[in-house]
């Protein structure tokens, strides 16, 4: 049996597709994200092949990651959908099955064509993912970090209650500086 590294249905799930997004939205934000970051990422989500990003499929990646935000700032359901159907109607093609030639499993693409470029590939691709959590869970498929001093965004699609920050760092400094200053 392979391991859950190897496992394509693993590794492309909509989960993991989504966490992918968060991911590469929180690196695509600023003014000058590095390549080689994005990069890495696209090769831990599953991609493969020769990545070879140029400064024009950046900028297309970072405008994408964007719009992406809209999502991740909405604070229910019907926010995350109205934001995620703007972005659909505006930035995708027709749902379509594809399997890269033959050299993949057949799975579900709503970009142009296999042959799109990054930005478009990327925003369409989270933009599947998303909808099919707000789709599954009828909330929002994830939030930016309620830190002000963090801008990433995060998947919060777990059990129990909602998180706020992006990660336990991050919750831990607010702790923190809340303590701080009931102590003053």
């Amino acid at each position: 049996m392979p391991s859950t590294a190897d496992d394509w249905s693993t590794r492309h799930s909509v989960l993991t597709n989504a966490r992918r997004a968060a991911a590469l939205v929180n690196t695509l934000t600023g003014d000058h994200p590095d390549p080689g970051e994005v990069t890495k990422i696209l090769y831990a989500y599953g991609e493969s092949g020769t990545i070879d990003l140029t400064a024009r499929d950046l900028a297309e990646m970072r405008a994408a990651a964007g719009r992406l935000r809209e999502v991740f700032a909405a604070t229910d359901a019907d926010g995350a959908a109205t934001a995620l159907n703007r972005l659909l109607r505006e930035h995708t093609g027709p749902l379509r099955l594809t399997s890269h030639d033959g050299d993949s499993p057949w799975h579900p693409h709503i970009d142009h064509d296999d042959d799109a470029p990054w930005g478009a590939w990327l925003l369409a691709s989270s933009c599947l993912a998303l909808t099919v959590l707000v789709w599954d869970r009828q909330r929002p498929p994830g939030r930016i970090c309620a830190s002000p001093s963090c801008p990433d965004v995060f998947i919060n699609q777990g059990s129990g209650p909602d998180r706020r920050y992006c990660s336990r760092r991050c919750a831990t400094r607010e702790r923190v500086a809340a303590h701080r200053r009931q102590q003053s």
